[in-house]
């Protein structure tokens, strides 16, 4: 493999993600609003199953959730410097989005980045669009429950991810909905303001130093001794899952999403660990 090449065999993910989206899921009783989900590009290839997780979360509590077709919102364009690229994405997405009260996101740097539309676009209408992003932990938080938490007996490391704690200043966003689910005890890991080195495509274009990064954050999450960690962003769980693996102490890897719907749903804590990626 050419040396230029060798960093995206490093962090290619070792699971295939399950699970759809419909263009729209009802919601359960009295619709709250008509919220938009954006699918995203690494989350809809490598997370399919965050994102349903998401769709039935949302539709649980009582939010109609649209997913029309979309394409990259653009972070990625702008993370790598090539913002006419960029701008171009956000233009097309937010013409995929019409008639939703909210866009929520579950991919915390994409999240970043359409809260930012109105600065990087500056004009009146993405600045309307930005006002009504919100990431998925975000909701949730200031969304009283209305379907049922069950049990869910288990240990989890809730890494953050530096576009919710540092971009959003949003710190440990989904702690509240999690709080709000029995028997689940979630525990911070240190150095929680350092970066895990992914980073946009640091871990790409900085591979060895971002390699540093995920094995200082992977040791940080094992001190915990917890039996699964979850984390807000595809990137951090790609790039902490590999860093765990090369430790020889591979964890369940899972987005807060997916412990609030394993909850609603009634999954034994057993059977989520089992089955979920590492």
């Amino acid at each position: 493999m050419p040396k230029r090449f060798r960093p995206l065999v490093d962090i290619a993910p070792r699971w295939r993600g399950s699970g759809e989206v419909p263009p729209v899921t009802p919601a359960a009783g009295t619709t709250r609003a008509r919220v938009g989900l954006l699918t995203g590009c690494v989350q809809s290839a490598v997370f399919p199953d965050i994102n349903a997780a998401t769709a039935r979360v949302l539709a649980a509590d009582g939010f109609e959730v649209v997913s029309p077709p979309q394409g990259c919102c653009g972070a990625l364009s702008v993370h790598a410097g090539r913002l006419d690229e960029g701008k171009t994405f956000a233009r097309t997405l937010i013409d995929a989005f019409t008639n939703v009260d909210l866009i929520v996101v579950n991919a915390s740097g994409c999240g970043s980045h359409l809260k930012e539309l109105g600065w990087l676009l500056g004009d009146e209408r993405a600045e309307a669009f930005a006002a009504k992003v919100r990431d998925v932990g975000e909701l949730l938080a200031d969304t009283p429950p209305r379907a049922p938490r069950h049990p869910l007996p288990m240990k989890v490391a809730l890494q953050d991810s530096c576009h919710l704690r540092h971009a959003q200043r949003l710190p440990l966003s989904s702690l509240r909905s999690l709080g709000r689910i029995p028997g689940l005890e979630v525990v911070e890991p240190a150095e929680q303001d350092l970066c895990c080195g992914s980073a946009g495509i640091y871990n790409v274009t900085q591979a060895d130093a971002a390699r540093e990064l995920g094995d200082r954050k992977a040791a940080h999450v094992l001190a915990t001794s917890a039996q699964a960690y979850a984390s807000a962003n595809p990137g951090c769980l790609v790039q902490i899952s590999n860093a765990l693996v090369r430790a020889k102490q591979p964890l369940p890897a899972l987005h807060p999403i997916e412990l609030v719907d394993a909850s609603i749903r009634g999954v034994p804590a057993g059977t989520l660990r089992a089955t979920a990626r590492r």
